[in-house]
């Protein structure tokens, strides 16, 4: 029989290329796609309008929707995409092609004569991906936030608090995050600090501090008694365009040093809300201003404790309980565009929070990253090549030791088939690869080169000489494979837990990747050696 016959009906390599070719079927690889990924689509948007629904986070990436083309102008990557929409006009009617479906829309003014460029139909873009393997924010740009409770939390609390978050980012129109609870505590007892670590992609540090630095604890109040709240109080929160956006009454008026835009969108107050209004207005009086009646008191709206609007109360609203109220604020900037921007996010932040309600603990902010997506490409690049090279020189410095190709190739081999294997795992599990986990990869592969080392060297030589069977020597090799394996697992995993679990990923990869050496690719090397070398 033939060496390659005996390799192909070998069990244990056999196992090796089962799970080679479910790794390559789990990667999906597609270098050569175009395009740009949908990554989310803001509520009440124009998109959203048009039936374009937003990705699951948790879909595969080659999965997800893809913008192909817009008014059949091809859209390759992200450029071709702000290129093609930062010149949309109000009202403007296009076709969005995409890998499943045509939507036609039409853009949504901020305001009658709205400056050119405003406008935004509400869907959030990256390059379309290339295979299944989700980027960390270190290498797909975003921005990584750690947070620490003001005070003790439960685990029921805990729970509680990061779905609050997650529905605040949601809603404010960021959907692919990842939050978790995360520790530096060295022990189940001992001292040591809970947090909470948010990574969000494409999102500024601006939003992220504007949406968690805060606990987002909206109040109104007449004369200094409290009418409704944000979150209970509030059923319904208008988000489109009919009734929320810049106020069409009140428009831009120069101030000092800039501009000043106001925005103004409607709300539904619950019964109880609307009869604490109509209390706390039975009893005041009626003043007369510009041949408008209104009441003494204004409606103050307060936003974590600070005063950010004052309202005019119409004397037709004493004593009633409205449940349909209008809320206003305001937005600065040196020019109009930029007004209108400042106020359109107030409004943004402010219609998130009346709607999600106050979160259940302040939160502080310990650490917060940003990462260019650029770096992170230029990262993944210059990865590939060195552990191209890596993979080259080891298998050089192993010829160079033995002479032999049938040893130097089957380790070379075996590397990237390690690699590989590590890759298709993460993208089945969804595990996100960043510099950390990457790392984990290299030192995994790093160790099999140790141990296909000490096959090799067992199986050629061995301290029994001669009298020694392969099996024997062979046997030898791998009862030091499975200590060294024991003793690294155990080093990993308090560095799951380390640093407040930033070194999960390097952990978790190194341990997978271990073990995916000693229980398949090993054995499919020591099989393949005993079968290249005549054993």
């Amino acid at each position: 029989m033939s060496k390659t016959k005996k390799m192909l009906t070998n069990m244990r390599i056999v196992v090796l290329i089962i799970f080679l070719l479910l790794s390559l079927f789990a990667i999906n690889p597609k270098p050569d796609n175009e395009g740009v990924t949908i990554r989310s689509v803001i509520k009440d948007s124009a998109a959203n309008l048009a039936k374009i629904p937003t990705p699951d986070s948790k879909s595969p990436p080659i999965s997800k929707e893809k913008i192909i083309s817009i008014n059949n102008v091809p859209i390759n990557n992200e450029q071709d995409y702000f290129q093609f929409t930062e010149n949309l006009l109000p009202n403007q009617t296009i076709t969005i092609r995409t890998n499943k479906g045509i939507y036609p829309l039409t853009t949504i003014p901020s305001y009658e004569n709205a400056t050119a460029g405003i406008e935004d139909i509400g869907i959030r873009v990256f390059d379309a991906p290339t295979s299944n393997i989700r980027k960390g924010l270190d290498l797909q740009g975003g921005t990584r936030v750690l947070l620490v409770p003001k005070e003790e939390l439960s685990a029921q609390d805990t729970a509680s608090l990061i779905d609050s978050m997650k529905q605040r980012l949601n809603i404010y129109g960021l959907s692919d995050l990842v939050i978790r609870e995360v520790s530096d505590r060295p022990g189940i007892i001992g001292e040591g600090q809970d947090y909470i670590m948010v990574e969000i992609a494409g999102a500024t540090q601006e939003e992220v501090k504007d949406l968690l630095a805060n606990q987002g604890k909206f109040e109104a109040r007449i004369s200094n008694k409290t009418v409704f709240l944000g979150g209970d109080d509030i059923k319904a929160v208008c988000r489109s365009a009919d009734c929320a956006g810049i106020d069409p009454f009140q428009r831009c008026n120069p101030i000092q040093g800039g501009v000043a835009c106001r925005f103004r969108f409607s709300i539904t107050l619950s019964p109880e809300a609307a009869r604490r209004q109509a209390d706390a207005t039975e009893n005041l009086e009626i003043v007369y201003e510009n041949d408008d009646e209104y009441l003494n008191e204004s409606l103050e709206l307060y936003l974590d404790d600070s005063l950010v609007d004052t309202l005019r109360i119409g004397s037709d609203l004493q004593g009633r309980a409205v449940t349909d109220i209008q809320i206003s604020g305001s937005g600065t900037g040196l020019t109009e565009p930029d007004a209108i921007k400042d106020a359109l996010k107030n409004m943004k932040k402010l219609q998130t929070v009346l709607i999600t309600g106050s979160l259940p603990v302040q939160l502080e902010i310990v650490k917060i990253d940003t990462l260019s997506p650029a770096l992170g490409d230029e990262f993944v690049e210059n990865t590939l090549l060195v552990a191209l090279f890596a993979i080259l020189a080891v298998a050089v410095v192993v010829y160079i030791r033995y002479r032999k190709l049938q040893v130097s190739i089957p380790i070379a081999v075996t590397m990237i088939s390690e690699i590989v294997i590590m890759l298709g795992i993460a993208a089945i599990i969804g595990w996100n690869l960043d510099i950390a986990a990457i790392a984990g990869i290299l030192i995994a592969a790093g160790t099999g080169v140790d141990h296909q080392i000490v096959i090799t060297d067992e199986t050629l030589a061995g301290e029994g000489g001669a009298f020694s069977s392969w099996k024997q020597r062979l046997k030898k090799a791998f009862s030091i494979i499975i200590a060294s394996y024991f003793t690294t697992v155990v080093a990993m995993i308090p560095l799951l837990f380390a640093g407040a679990g930033l070194l999960k990923g390097f952990a978790l990869t190194t341990i997978i990747g271990i073990t995916i050496g000693v229980f398949i690719t090993r054995p499919a090397y020591a099989a393949a050696s005993e079968i290249l070398l005549d054993k």
